[in-house]
């Protein structure tokens, strides 16, 4: 039996969510797939069992079972895991919920992307927390016990983690690189798609098209002509779940060149087309 393509997140949060969390898990044939990206809700990702790395703005660190990451909206980075079997909990959520006056005294300490642990005795209650969550998010997102929970939760990662030694690193951020394609980057940030040839990209960045693309194969570690259509494609896969327009409408929106080609690279990197990506959104209550 052929196995079910897991993504490495979701896509976006339905329309009436303030939060959502799933539970990830990959067995030992199981194909991942991720790329440099980044979202417009902060996201929290609780590993159980993950060997890997994880690359964000301070910079590059190794993964652990029970290590907890913390990326924020429209915080750029990316997740390079190893084959075999491994499992996370994911959370997604508005920026919004930040402003409740519980997070006051810890708000500050997610302005910006982290990698945390915890001590032994922690992990247990952790674990137990996402339990209790999951379980009350599948029954009701919108309960005042979902909420609680959630807020419970990150307040506990606040008190009770720390953050891994990154003082060898450069954050990627503050990279000479970075700041020289930070053009281009924001494009990105800011647009569903960015219909530009290397040439143009580079151009807006006042590189060489060859200093260019060897640039940005190292801050992204993949070429601009990939990572360009993979953004096109997690956009149409958040207009697919978030919008009621029609396939070929959300093609050449994204500048494909017809919506049979739209249809075949979108099959090709989620491995089921744009139409039966809808419907298994409509059939989860999406």
């Amino acid at each position: 039996m052929k196995s079910q393509r897991v993504y490495c997140e979701p896509f976006c949060i339905e329309k009436s969510h303030l939060f959502e969390i799933h539970k990830v898990v990959y067995k030992e044939q199981d194909t991942y797939t991720c790329f440099m990206h980044f979202h417009e809700v902060h996201e929290f990702i609780f590993f159980e069992s993950i060997t890997g790395q994880y690359f964000y703005s301070q910079g590059e660190s190794v993964l652990e079972d029970n290590d907890i990451v913390f990326i924020p909206a429209l915080e750029t980075h990316n997740f390079d895991c190893a084959d075999g079997e491994k499992s996370w909990y994911i959370i997604q959520f508005l920026p919004e919920l930040f402003e409740h006056k519980d997070f006051l005294g810890v708000r500050e300490l997610f302005n910006q992307a982290l990698h945390l642990r915890l001590q032994p005795e922690h992990i247990a209650v952790i674990q137990q927390q996402l339990e209790w969550l999951h379980s009350c998010y599948l029954k009701d997102p919108h309960s005042a016990l979902s909420l609680s929970l959630l807020k419970t939760l990150i307040l506990w990662v606040a008190e009770f983690s720390y953050s891994v030694d990154l003082s060898h690193n450069q954050p990627i951020a503050k990279s000479q690189g970075f700041k020289k394609l930070q053009p281009i980057i924001d494009l990105f940030r800011h647009n569903p798609s960015v219909d530009l040839s290397l040439n143009q990209a580079a151009e807006k960045c006042y590189l060489s098209p060859a200093y260019f693309s060897r640039l940005f194969k190292s801050v992204f570690r993949c070429n601009y002509s990939e990572y360009n259509l993979k953004h096109k494609l997690y956009s149409a896969a958040r207009m697919i779940s978030q919008t009621e327009k029609s396939i070929t409408e959300i093609s050449y929106e994204l500048h494909f060149s017809s919506p049979s080609h739209f249809i075949a690279q979108f099959r090709k990197q989620f491995s089921v087309t744009p139409k039966k990506y809808r419907n298994q959104i409509l059939l989860n209550g999406g």
